[in-house]
């Protein structure tokens, strides 16, 4: 039996999570449908998404069609939680894009879109709350056709649209419009189709029209939509044909070695780590020893103490879990997010380093967790940890010299929710300062810094050189040699790549520098030596620590002589507003530092697309609707970071300074 991974995803209150218990219901998982306001939805667990009414953690259920396993994945759809949705998108075999037919497309939907198409994972389109007023249908596959996919092909009509009656009837081969529709959509991507069209469309079939349907939507070129509503039901038996019909179930390799990439970490009841791992081939068993790593460390190799898969619904504990299969692997208390499991993880690192890589934007906020009670500091600090190994993407961050915490956020929703589960999961009531914009730092040019070892600037007994120069946004930090491998322990180079990378996380204003080559130009160390008749003597040989505490040094003279730039994110925006209205929004750009680059008008609506700095986007969406009688729409989403204008912001530094030596030599060697 082929497994499909299914992911559902939507913006917001679109009806994911009811479509989810549908689909449960009519597979017969569940007697009853659960209900998102009642707080009884199968996959809305936490008592936090019960109470609010809105999904926080991706959750997996699972089902059966004929000959296939579905492993249903229902995602967030708040923007604020969009690293959950980033998480699932590479263990994904095929989804389900929910639209509303109310609300019809929104922001979200679009980077959801967006990002499907990009990555090519196959997408059905499934048009929800047919049965409520003012929904559309036909107005809305074109809104479709023209803001999402070019390819959307309608596979049905609905009648009684906007009443409780509303029903979804699937075109079939004798409606020659849908034909007609379906061939001049797929004749597009399929020039054999389009030669045999012209020439005579008679002799293209309608079985074969089906059958080319199937490998394009496999293939991301062609979206089916679907009508119906998650609330009566209406349209889900046809969706699920289509799941069945028209999205690929890879087999992957059973008999190969077991692989497999972590997409999620949870913390069990007695406080052990779970690992859902997608296998990507062979077969991960209870009591196997499995290698785990992610490329940036070496691999680690633990005992796997339990396994568990997904069956009518419910995780069920097993022997083990085949290729195509999502696991839940306890055991690896090392693991991480974005890890790459089984003996050959080398061939699966390069897709788990890939899966690392954000497909959405990256958290442009930041805030200082503060707990209510002064003695809960060390407690707040460990449930910050295991809610970073869950969200990765928070980036807890210490300051230890004004004993501080800081989290990364995408939104203030966000942190409610990090403050309701400290108090509910772990009983840490806390308070937030208000939230602040992260930067980033870029090389300004290239710079070189040398040091040799135990002389009267150097008190360490290790020679370390670097050279820095700009590496282009997104390529992240790389560390090459210009000296010979082969010229000291590799172990030193080690610490020497590891310090370089820690101490990146702070440039010259404090902020991160992302991207960046850095490359060691001179290495020199002293081996291992005694004195007359006497062991090992620490004082006369080089360790690691010698290379840990000389390279922050060289490295800030290198970033000090190449100079920075700090660099704010920048949002690119598309707005929808009544012409007229236009004039007045011109003054408002030019206060918020946004920069116009696209307009055109279409009957009697103006659409302005540019960027505004992420710190002025809350002030543009405050303003607008004052400013457009109500009628302004507003999409944003990540663009790029720019250059500050102005005095660059400084962000408080949180380790030993190596800015400054006179400051570091007094904390690290307890002497100038």
């Amino acid at each position: 039996m082929h497994t499909l991974n299914l992911g559902i995803l939507a913006h917001v209150d679109a009806g994911k999570t009811s479509l989810t218990e549908r689909l449960l219901h009519a597979a017969g998982v569940v007697e009853e449908v659960g209900s998102v306001d009642d707080g009884s939805t199968r996959t809305d667990s936490l008592a936090l998404e019960r109470r609010r009414g809105i999904t926080i953690k991706s959750a997996v259920v699972s089902f059966a069609l004929d000959g296939i396993t579905v492993n249903l994945i229902d995602t967030p759809g708040h923007p604020d939680f969009i690293a959950e949705v980033e998480r699932v998108l590479h263990v994904l075999d095929g989804a389900v894009l929910v639209v509303s037919a109310v609300e019809g497309v929104q922001a979200q939907t679009r980077v959801l879109m967006r990002t499907l198409r990009r990555l090519g994972i196959p997408t059905l389109v499934f048009v929800n709350k047919t049965d409520r007023r003012g929904a559309r249908d036909d107005a809305l596959v074109r809104d479709i056709a023209a803001k999402l996919t070019p390819g959307a092909v309608a596979m049905g009509t609905v009648g009684g649209l906007g009443t409780r009656a509303a029903g979804f009837t699937p075109y079939g081969p004798d409606d020659p419009g849908f034909t007609a529709r379906l061939a001049d959509v797929l004749a597009g991507h399929d020039d054999a189709l389009l030669a045999d069209y012209v020439a005579d469309e008679a002799a293209v079939t309608y079985r074969r029209l089906r059958k080319s349907l199937a490998e394009q939507t496999a293939g991301a070129l062609v979206h089916p939509v679907y009508f119906g509503s998650a609330a009566t039901g209406a349209g889900v038996a046809e969706l699920t044909a289509g799941i069945e019909e028209l999205l690929p179930a890879p087999a992957g390799d059973p008999d190969g070695p077991a692989a497999g990439t972590v997409f999620k970490v949870e913390r069990g009841p007695n406080g052990e780590k779970v690992a859902y791992v997608r296998m990507l081939a062979g077969t991960v068993r209870t009591r196997q020893e499995l290698a785990y790593g992610d490329g940036d460390r070496a691999p680690v190799t633990e005992k796997v103490t339990g396994v568990k898969v997904f069956e009518q619904g419910a995780a069920v504990p097993a022997a083990g879990a085949g290729a195509g299969r999502i696991a839940l692997v306890r055991g690896l208390e090392g693991v991480r997010i974005g890890d790459a499991v089984g003996a050959a993880a080398g061939s699966v690192v390069g897709r788990a380093a890939d899966a690392r890589r954000h497909h959405f934007a990256p958290p442009t906020l930041e805030t200082v967790v503060v707990p209510d009670r002064t003695a809960d500091r060390g407690a707040l600090h460990a449930a910050l940890f295991q809610l970073a190994e869950q969200d990765p993407l928070i980036a807890l961050r210490q300051d230890d010299v004004r004993q501080e915490l800081y989290v990364s956020l995408y939104g203030e929703v966000q942190k409610e929710v990090i403050g309701a589960t400290l108090a509910d999961e772990y009983g840490l009531p806390v308070s937030f300062r208000e939230s602040s914009v992260i930067h980033v730092e870029r090389l300004a040019g290239a710079g070189a810094a040398y040091e040799k070892g135990d002389t009267g600037t150097n008190p360490f007994l290790a020679t370390v050189g670097l050279r820095v120069t700009p590496a282009p946004p997104g390529t992240g930090v790389r560390f090459d040699l210009a000296v010979e491998l082969g010229s000291m322990p590799y172990a030193f180079f080690k610490a020497v790549d590891d310090t370089v990378r820690a101490t990146l996380h702070q440039g010259l204003y404090g902020w991160e520098i992302p991207d960046v080559r850095v490359t060691m130009t001179h290495s020199g160390y002293w081996p291992r030596q005694s004195h007359a008749h006497q062991g090992f003597s620490k004082a006369m040989s080089s360790t690691g620590a010698d290379f840990r505490g000389i390279t922050p040094l060289v490295l800030a003279d290198a970033l000090k002589r190449a100079g920075t730039r700090v660099c704010e994110p920048v949002q690119r925006f598309r707005l929808e507003a009544p012409e007229d209205a236009v004039p007045a929004l011109w003054p408002v750009f030019a206060a918020l530092a946004a920069v116009v680059d696209g307009q055109e008008v279409r009957g009697g609506v103006a659409v302005l697309e540019g960027e505004v700095p992420a710190a002025r986007v809350h002030g543009l969406e405050r303003r607008l609707p004052g400013l457009t009688r109500g009628e302004g729409v507003l999409e944003t989403s990540f663009g790029r970071y720019r250059a500050v204008r102005g005095p660059a912001p400084v962000r408080p530094r949180t380790d030993h300074n190596p800015l400054d030596r006179k400051e570091y030599l007094l904390h690290v060697q307890r002497r100038v």
